[in-house]
């Protein structure tokens, strides 16, 4: 009866902790949207056709910029801490792996020591009179040598949940390198541009200066033959000055260019090979960005978010389990002697020994429940965080579009500004040596020439790199 009434009393206890483990809190995760507009904003839909599909070597054609990219592709620390935080994914799932794999382990053990009489083995030893035989020491000592084993059974999946939590978060560092490849490849393209626009706007620059210094020699010519006077000389001089200050302004930014590039590839500062007179050619073709979707498998960015969505969806997993029952299995076998000499006497000193114990929690519940909210909470901050990156991605592609229309629309009315301004110098130059024209004129004529030819140069550049916006933007480089 007795022996009744004790089963029936473990069977209610071990009911009640089940039931204890296995009342979690509601609390419902957030479910990431993954849809996106059917086109570009102001365009229509086209074909699956983008740049993102070439690889860089294919979209960037010249030979000076292609060598940077391959040296800043080979050097960038950057991309080398990139690779360090793969490897240390990569780590973590092999340590993730390890947990939920029996641990099995080799050890020896030596131990001395008297037991009080009136304890259980003291009173054992005394019973079996096995301190009275003089051949055996006194205290005693005890040798073990064995296997230990143990291993938590994972019921709920919590350790392989965990597993693949660290394969997601290692796929997410690999797309996170991803992504710095195609930032630093769009890095060292428009710094390459911007190098070429600095070249040519210096080069112009020098131009005028040689204009400017033929004019202010005319105007003292002038002067000397009393067709103008002295305030003409002066402003002519200062026009003069200013471009010559303007020059080494130039100067100072191909430099500081010249060293971001140096840096980007991962070298010390040095002089960046290129052909300035390339510029002009250059010509930013017709760029079809495909249609929102493929941004969801193009974008290294995109896809780190979902990898990290996907691993904290897991992770709540993993929370919740730990509100369920957890079965761990021990065990041990090997030799157990009072002396080095008997520890492998068969049968007498074999070991062995086997458990399992199946434990839930019950009292401390509120610091898990606090895991389990913190780890939805998380969850739901990667779904906002993955929403958030797809619609950057999608704003940056309808920025870069609309900029390279409206850049290739200002450039054409900048170069029709730029002819006229060219006849206005040569026509304001000839009606001041006849004296038809006041010297003002020809100094205004000149200054607007040569900011209207800066501008060019400037918006040719911001074409160039508003088209290795859009590759980058699309996703393209990482391929």
């Amino acid at each position: 009866m007795r022996k009744k009434s004790l089963y029936n009393y473990l069977g209610a206890a071990a009911f009640a902790v089940a039931l204890a483990g296995c009342v979690t809190p509601g609390i419902v995760p957030r479910t990431a949207s993954h849809t996106v507009p059917a086109a570009y904003a102001g365009s229509t839909p086209s074909d699956s056709t983008n740049p993102a599909q070439l690889r860089w070597k294919e979209f960037f054609t010249d030979p000076n910029l292609t060598a940077l990219i391959d040296t800043a592709l080979r050097n960038s620390q950057e991309l080398n801490i990139a690779l360090q935080e793969i490897q240390i994914s990569k780590n973590e799932i092999q340590i993730r792996k390890g947990e939920y794999l029996p641990f099995l382990g080799v050890g020896v053990r030596s131990d001395v020591g008297r037991p009080g009489r009136y304890t259980l083995r003291g009173a054992t030893e005394e019973q079996v009179n096995i301190r009275e035989d003089q051949r055996n020491p006194n205290p005693l000592a005890n040798h073990q040598v064995g296997a230990f084993a143990s291993w938590e059974v994972d019921i709920w999946h919590r350790l392989r949940n965990a597993r693949k939590a660290a394969a997601l978060r290692y796929l997410a560092s690999v797309e996170g390198r991803n992504f710095t490849v195609t930032n630093l490849i769009a890095e060292v393209a428009t710094s390459y541009y911007e190098l070429l626009a600095l070249d040519n706007q210096l080069a112009i620059t020098r131009q005028n200066i040689e204009i400017q210094r033929n004019a202010v020699q005319l105007v003292k010519l002038q002067k000397e033959s009393a067709r103008t006077t002295e305030l003409a000389v002066q402003r002519f001089e200062a026009q003069l000055h200013n471009t010559l200050s303007n020059q080494f302004t130039i100067q100072q930014q191909i430099t500081e260019t010249e060293n971001r590039i140096n840096f980007l590839v991962g070298r010390y500062p040095q002089p960046v090979v290129r052909n300035d007179a390339s510029f002009n050619a250059l010509v930013p073709p017709l760029v079809r960005a495909g249609v929102p979707a493929q941004l969801l498998q193009n974008r290294p960015d995109i896809r780190q978010a979902e990898q990290r969505l996907l691993a904290s969806n897991l992770d709540v997993q993993v929370a919740r389990a730990a509100f369920y029952p957890a079965l761990r299995i021990t065990g041990s076998a090997g030799f157990e002697a009072f002396k080095p000499g008997l520890i492998f006497t068969t049968p007498q000193s074999l070991l062995f020994s086997a458990a399992g114990d199946l434990m839930a929690p019950l009292i401390n519940r509120n610091g898990i429940k606090s895991v389990y909210s913190s780890a939805n909470a998380a969850q739901i901050q990667t779904a906002y965080n993955y929403e958030r990156t797809v619609l950057n991605a999608y704003v940056e592609v309808s920025n870069q579009l609309a900029c390279l229309r409206n850049l290739g629309q200002s450039y054409d009315e900048k170069a029709r500004a730029v002819a006229a301004l060219n006849q206005s110098v040569a026509i304001s130059n000839s009606l001041f040596r006849s004296a038809r024209a006041d010297y003002t004129e020809v100094l205004f004529t000149q200054r607007d020439a040569l900011e209207a030819k800066y501008d060019l140069i400037e918006l040719k550049m911001k074409q160039l790199n508003a088209q290795v916006n859009v590759y980058r933007a699309l996703g393209g480089g990482w391929n």
